[in-house]
């Protein structure tokens, strides 16, 4: 789908949501009716100020502007891009906001800029294939992987979605269970063998719901919402939390017009997750809080939310409501497992020992925050390849902390081996933290062979055009 027909899609739909008819919208927005239908069928481009308009009236919060600006823009990134460092412990930089909502050639990889920092830079997917860079950052971004290529595989995978009964399912069904083998290929093999492919089985429900009617076009769109979610989870994962955010909240927007109070719920608690994971002071307590009054009582999802309210306290430096809030949801695990939503089915011990390892670490309590982290992945259950890599990646760190460096390094070596499985940028960003914190170390045999081989995975700033 083109960036104009994307853009006039959502122009549609945000005016369907919202019960508005054409005409009615434009009484309000002072357009002509029937350029507004040129709009929605991409037949014509609105200038600035009607999309700035549009945008106000249909109450987008600026999602429906921010889509036409990037009408024009099929560049992607480009090598030459700014490099943008984020507010980190590790100087990270985060620099691909625009990739949320377009597949060009504009990637981004992990970088060691010339003061030794670690920062996520843009570079074209050529020029980056011309640097020979290190498998885990050709790993991070797809480069090479089928999941890359997008957008040309969808009209197949629509007639295949629509000829399901051959199989004897229907669209819908075939869809669920799609997810499910992507959510499984996730958990065993990280983001990069399911980004595109979870993007493109977005586009095919959006083209699906074009003919649906009835119960099916409410399926389908709750489908859609799901399929969001768990791209927002995947972006997140791969470290860029902009274009995580941009999916959660089209994905909350989705969930909203499904009517579904549970679904909505979900993706709020995973809103505070996310502003958890960024470190969000301020969103990341009421979010979850949200959360919390939205889900039902003593429901999974109620516990859920509770879990990273815990952590949003401890990122507050309130060890106290941290703790209480972690006592709460151990209490509520059984209450919690009876629930027969199937949301949040992956809320147990393990998990919950991992939130209370994040905020120990948080409130820089590093010796406990080891401990707990060792006891977490000992609880975690099989399948969860990539997930293990970073509770790892986040032990190395906490006993760095407690300046335990060649324990540190050792178990940091084990979690680079995942990264370059899986690509996944949460163990990245976790791994350049603890490349920083043992520079202390440096001359120890197990810290230098860490810091090697972390170092080869890298893009680094003289072998691109960044200065």
């Amino acid at each position: 789908m083109s960036p104009l027909h994307n853009w006039g899609y959502e122009l549609r739909e945000l005016r369907q949501m919202r019960g508005m008819t054409l005409r009615g919208l434009a009484r309000q927005a002072r357009i002509d009716h029937s350029h507004l239908g040129r709009f929605e069928r991409a037949e014509r481009k609105a200038d600035r100020s009607q999309a700035a308009l549009l945008d106000q009236v249909l109450g987008a919060n600026g999602m429906l502007f921010r889509l036409w600006e990037r009408i024009d823009d099929q560049r992607g990134h480009v090598a030459s891009s700014p490099v943008h460092v984020a507010k980190s412990s590790v100087d990270l930089a985060l620099s691909l906001p625009e990739q949320a909502a377009s597949d060009g050639e504009g990637i981004s990889v992990p970088c060691r800029l010339t003061d030794g920092s670690v920062v996520w830079v843009a570079l074209d997917r050529r020029a980056l294939l011309r640097t020979g860079v290190g498998l885990g950052a050709a790993a991070a971004v797809g480069v090479g992987s089928p999941a890359s290529a997008s957008s040309s595989a969808v009209p197949g995978l629509v007639r295949k979605a629509r000829d399901a009964s051959a199989y004897g399912s229907t669209p819908v069904e075939h869809l669920r269970r799609t997810r499910r083998l992507l959510i499984d290929t996730d958990n065993l093999l990280g983001p990069r063998r399911a980004v595109g492919a979870v993007r493109d089985y977005i586009d095919v429900i959006q083209e699906i719901r074009r003919d649906a009617k009835g119960n099916d076009r409410r399926d389908l769109m709750e489908l859609q919402t799901q399929y969001g979610e768990f791209l927002s989870w995947i972006y997140q994962d791969l470290g860029n939390p902009q274009a995580a955010s941009y999916w959660l909240d089209r994905a909350m927007q989705w969930s909203t017009t499904v009517g579904d109070n549970d679904l909505s719920t979900y993706v709020m608690a995973r809103k505070a997750q996310l502003a958890g994971d960024t470190a969000d002071l301020v969103d990341v307590v009421d979010l979850a809080e949200a959360a919390q009054r939205m889900a039902r009582p003593r429901s999974r999802l109620a516990a859920v939310a509770r879990t990273y309210e815990a952590y949003g306290h401890a990122l507050r430096g309130d060890a106290d409501e941290s703790e209480r809030a972690i006592d709460d949801v151990r209490n509520a695990l059984d209450g919690a497992a009876a629930d027969p939503t199937p949301w949040g089915v992956w809320l147990n011990a393990s998990y919950v020992e991992v939130h209370r390892a994040q905020g120990l670490e948080a409130l820089g309590k590093h010796n406990e925050a080891a401990d707990a982290f060792a006891a977490a992945i000992r609880l975690m259950p099989d399948g969860y390849h990539r997930d293990r890599g970073v509770y790892l990646a986040r032990q190395a760190v906490a006993l760095a902390g407690a300046r335990a460096p060649e324990q540190a390094a050792t178990i940091g070596m084990h979690a680079l081996t995942v990264a370059d499985d899986t690509g996944s940028g949460r163990i990245t960003n976790e791994l350049a933290q603890l490349d920083k914190s043992l520079i202390p170390w440096q001359r120890l045999p197990e810290v230098g062979e860490f810091r090697a081989a972390f170092d080869a995975t890298l893009v680094h700033e003289t072998e691109t055009d960044l200065t």
